[in-house]
């Protein structure tokens, strides 16, 4: 019965996106011009290096991670902090808190069907693509199901974030500036901007104990394994599963405590 209701939230944002075509079109036009961006900078930078290997990461692995982090970020990407933003100051939050379902819960499975949307118009095409124009750079084997599973604690760890961050605007009544400054910090230490085999040593070690490398370098690591063996994955989805619990509790705490704070303008 639960499932239900849940199910009937991710087809409500199933219609919703297939209803705004022009906004997806728009989307991937955009991504599109970043893509070019991203591959003549990267030429340019494998260019002056001499070409070769940079960091372990060829001008070919770089391209396939960073173009495959851009389709992953736009299957992941919720926008759940200028939602909870928007309900806030518009007084919509007092109807939602009222509903039979927690308000994380809510949120979450309202955007769930922007998954299902983004996966079959966006990744999967991506993916597919960079598969055939590679010549199977990409492997397909049991990585695609280690993938999978790396995907869905991504989308957790990442959705907490998200919630821990919309919160703060029950006591500030206004994200932009907030989440403009952990939208950057997300991208540049989650690998979906940089790959982090190009940060320095002492970087990448703070990095590694941080959530963010979770989100997009984890699973995109796993991805480009070849047949990797469960000894090689199972540390990385470890620290993953440890992060998505962990931020959960985290932020469910955040919310019933911030609450208490809640003022609303409008109605």
């Amino acid at each position: 019965m639960k499932l239900r209701k849940y199910f009937a939230l991710t087809r409500a944002g199933i219609i919703e996106s297939l209803h705004f075509k022009l906004g997806m079109f728009v989307m991937v036009i955009g991504n599109l011009l970043y893509l070019i961006l991203v591959y003549f900078l990267w030429r340019s930078i494998y260019a002056s290096a001499g070409g070769g290997s940079v960091n372990g990461m060829t001008f070919t692995d770089t391209l396939i991670y960073l173009v495959l982090a851009t389709a992953l970020f736009n299957f992941m990407e919720m926008y759940t902090v200028w939602e909870i933003g928007r309900n806030i100051q518009s007084g919509k939050i007092v109807l939602d808190l009222l509903k039979p379902m927690s308000y994380r819960r809510y949120l979450f499975w309202s955007y769930s069907g922007g998954f299902v949307t983004q996966f079959f118009a966006t990744f999967l095409p991506t993916f597919i693509a960079v598969t055939v124009l590679t010549h199977g750079a990409v492997p397909l084997g049991i990585n695609l199901l280690w993938f999978a599973l790396s995907v869905v604690l991504a989308v957790m760890i990442n959705y907490s974030i998200d919630f821990i961050v919309g919160t703060i605007c029950l006591f500030t009544e206004s994200i932009w500036g907030i989440n403009i400054m952990k939208q950057v910090i997300v991208l540049l230490l989650s690998g979906a901007t940089i790959p982090l085999a190009f940060f320095p040593d002492s970087l990448r070690k703070i990095v590694d104990c941080l959530p963010f490398q979770s989100i997009y370098n984890a699973p995109l690591t796993i991805l480009l394994q070849a047949d990797p063996t469960p000894a090689e994955v199972l540390p990385t989805v470890a620290v993953q599963l440890l992060w998505a619990v962990g931020l959960t509790v985290v932020s469910s705490l955040f919310w019933k405590c911030s609450l208490r704070q809640i003022t609303v303008n409008g109605g």
